[in-house]
Parts: structure tokens; C-alpha cells; sequence
């Protein structure tokens, strides 16, 4: 199976792209807000050369095939609101990992994160033919873990002691998974999501 790339995926609500450096000036400032880096693995990144170096290393690991970043982009403004990635990139396995995922707090409720999951994830198993996708957070995280369960993803536990993150602090992690066999159901779950929150 050859190595993976990445696409540029679009929505009504939010565009997903290839992740370069002409992001970088709307992501910064898209980025400012402390909210945004709670339960992101380092720390939030306070300078534009902090930010940029960001960036760069985003950029190296999609070059080296380790990782497929995206700039989560606004439809109707054309801004950059956030980013994600496909991470645990495994083409032998037909599996890989959603995450570092996050926007912009004024993107929060909007439905861009929803609709950013479906056209992820729609990618993965219609497109790359993928068995499973994951994904990890941190286990106090007190959005993101009722957000997965409501994909719904199946709770696979807490890996404890996972990782050291922002500068040294315990990370314990959650897995969630979903597989081929339930994406159908996901799918509709998710559009089902999509279209309340246009008439919320």
C-alpha cells in the first residue's frame, strides 16, 4: 500500500487543507486564546517565532510521513480557524489516529468541529479503505471525552501514566476507536448533528 498524503477536503461549514506556512499569521492569531492549549500536549506557544517553530515541526512530520496536517478553514471567511492531523499513520494496518485537534474558541458550537470529524473520518474509511481510526485525549479532559463518546467512538480505556506533557506534567489517556463495521451508523450520526446544528 503506498504512503498516504493529504487531501484537501471540503464542507459548508469548514474546509480542510494541506497544513503550510501561509496558514501561519491566521493560525497565530486564531491560537491566542489559553483555552485553546488546556489539554494540548506543550505549551501554548507565546511568541510568532514560537509559533512558527510550531509550524515547522508540524511541517517536518508531515514531510517525513510520520503525520498529515490540516488547516482548519473557514468556508465563509476564508480564515484559518484551527488545525488537525491524521497522526499513527499505519497503511499496512489500514488504521491511523485523528488529533491534535482544535479551533479558535469563537468556532466552538458552530458545528465545525463536527463537521471536521465527518469529512475526516469519511476520508479514512471511504477513501483510504481504513479498518479503524483512533483517537487519544487526555482522561480530565471535560470536553473532548463526551465529544468522542457522542461520535459515538467506543471507549477503550485509560492508559495510565500515557505521557509527559507541557513541560513534565502526568498525562493519563483515553483511547476511543471506531471501526468499519459501526462507521455507517457514525456517519449518520454525524450528518444527523450537522443538520440541528443549522437550525439551532
Amino acid at each position: 500500500m503506498g504512503r498516504w498524503t493529504t487531501p484537501t477536503l471540503g464542507g459548508e461549514i469548514v474546509r480542510l487543507e494541506p497544513l503550510t506556512m501561509r496558514h501561519a499569521a491566521d493560525l497565530f492569531e486564531a491560537s491566542r486564546d489559553p483555552r485553546v492549549w488546556r489539554w494540548l500536549p506543550i505549551l501554548q506557544p507565546q511568541t510568532r517565532e514560537e509559533w512558527d517553530d510550531w509550524m515547522t515541526t508540524a511541517l517536518e512530520r508531515t514531510t517525513a510521513g510520520l503525520e498529515l496536517a490540516f488547516a482548519t478553514v473557514s468556508q465563509k471567511t476564508g480564515t484559518a480557524i484551527g488545525s488537525t492531523r491524521y497522526l499513527a499513520l499505519r497503511p499496512e494496518h489500514r488504521s491511523l489516529e485523528i488529533g491534535w485537534t482544535w479551533l479558535t474558541p469563537t468556532a466552538w458550537g458552530t458545528g465545525a468541529n463536527t463537521e471536521a470529524k465527518l469529512l475526516q473520518l469519511e476520508h479514512a474509511f471511504d477513501v483510504l479503505g481504513c479498518r479503524r481510526v483512533e483517537f487519544k485525549t487526555d482522561a480530565l479532559n471535560e470536553r473532548a471525552n463526551p465529544a468522542l463518546a457522542a461520535l459515538p467512538a467506543t471507549f477503550e480505556g485509560i492508559h495510565r501514566k500515557h505521557m509527559l506533557v507541557r513541560d513534565g506534567e502526568n498525562r493519563d489517556s483515553t483511547w476511543y476507536s471506531i471501526v468499519d463495521d459501526e462507521w455507517p451508523a457514525v456517519r449518520e450520526s454525524l450528518r444527523d448533528r450537522l443538520v440541528a446544528s443549522r437550525k439551532s
